[in-house]
């Protein structure tokens, strides 16, 4: 009879055990893994920027009046698209456009245009110097610059590139979760 409460005791404490262990994998799994960001999306609609460029104004060296008379509105430029592409999907579905542009300040600019796709840990939004598509594993062994976190899983996103940013040789733009190292999309900049 002793023996028998021993034994029960002891499977009871073994028992526990293993429940800790598997509660504390599947906390560490869900805080890793974040699961339920299959299920949830995000949108922004950010506007693509224009710069006004004032019709009118007095040239260096001339006297400004005192009222001076009306001009008209300014105007405003567009962006310059100096490279353009399709996404196409990776480790998850996406698509929508990229463009790289140049301002009319002279500062550079990924947009992103009707951008559909996964949401996940830490994705970010790359510039990379490896072709689009193919095999996601490439693209960490590659040159790239880091645009920041992405703003959300659809609409249209614009991402300051950084001044002094050499954009030679930087061919494809890459949605890249940076947990598990793995591209969700790509889109050739052709």
């Amino acid at each position: 009879m002793n023996r028998l409460r021993s034994s029960f005791r002891t499977h009871k404490t073994l028992a526990a055990m293993i429940a800790v262990l598997v509660l504390s994998a599947a906390v560490v799994g869900a805080a890793l893994f974040q699961p339920w960001r299959l299920f949830t999306s995000s949108s922004v609609n950010e506007a693509l920027p224009a710069a006004e460029v004032s019709a009118g104004a007095a040239g260096e060296g001339e006297a400004a009046a005192a009222d001076p008379p009306p001009t008209t509105a300014p105007a405003l430029t567009a962006p310059v698209i100096l490279s353009s592409g399709t996404f196409q999907s990776q480790e998850h579905a996406t698509t929508g456009t990229a463009q790289l542009l140049m301002l009319p300040d002279g500062s550079h600019l990924l947009r992103l245009d009707n951008l559909a796709s996964s949401d996940g840990p830490d994705v970010k939004v790359w510039l990379s110097g490896l072709e689009a598509g193919g095999d996601w594993f490439k693209y960490r062994s590659g040159r790239y610059v880091d645009l920041g976190a992405i703003k959300a899983t659809h609409g249209n996103h614009n991402y300051a590139i950084p001044a002094g940013t050499d954009l030679e040789g930087l061919t494809s733009v890459v949605l890249w979760c940076d947990r598990f190292s793995v591209a969700f999309g790509s889109a050739p900049l052709t």
